[in-house]
């Protein structure tokens, strides 16, 4: 799905895009079929960050095994679909809201006591932190082609501007419905010039 453009410029980040996503999505689909596999390996450090999501958020689990299995599902789903380049935008948003809690419950550096692991978790929350970054990039990425909030602000304004002109045209008397004027034709009479004898 390469896309002309002036310089080849446009036809260059297609090529980009088609490499960095799946790029971008395999640490997401692993870890997300991983983690609806085996949640009991996770769940111990997921607690403390999934008991206040699901106090405040309805949609969240309160068990936290099940939350760690939709959470992994949401990250498989949403990675396989950034990976193929369908929806894009909503998979990377979505992936970017899952890596949230994960991080925060996977890589608490500040609560490590001994220094080589704090030191490796400040490395992972990092890691994360920047995925995190590329994810956001991802989904603000139009591919070129104007955002939907820009084509509807866009179309809000063509049918406002068209609504005030047809509403100044209703306004002044016999424009409506008078009929075009027109110019009328031409009837002059051929002069006939004497013959020449």
């Amino acid at each position: 799905m390469l896309e002309a453009g002036a310089g080849g410029k446009l036809a260059a980040m297609a090529v980009l895009r088609a490499f960095a996503r799946p790029m971008l999505a395999s640490i997401f689909i692993v870890q997300g079929y991983d983690m609806m596999r085996r949640p009991e390996r996770v769940v111990k450090a997921a607690e403390p960050v999934v008991r206040p999501i699901a106090d405040r958020v309805p949609i969240v689990p309160d068990d936290t095994e099940q939350a760690v299995r939709v959470n992994g599902a949401v990250q498989f789903i949403a990675g396989s679909l950034l990976a193929v380049g369908w929806l894009p935008r909503t998979s990377a948003l979505a992936l970017a809201g899952t890596l949230m809690p994960t991080t925060a419950a996977g890589h608490r550096f500040w609560e490590a006591t001994d220094e080589q692991e704090r030191a490796q978790q400040r490395i992972h929350f990092m890691k994360n932190l920047a995925m995190f970054g590329g994810l956001l990039i991802a989904g603000a990425d139009t591919a070129g082609r104007p955002s939907l909030a820009w084509r509807s602000r866009h179309a809000l304004k063509s049918a406002r501007r068209d609504l005030s002109r047809a509403a100044k045209t209703a306004r002044k008397p016999g424009l409506a419905t008078a009929k075009p004027k027109t110019k009328p034709k031409a009837t002059a009479k051929a002069k006939t010039k004497p013959k020449a004898k």
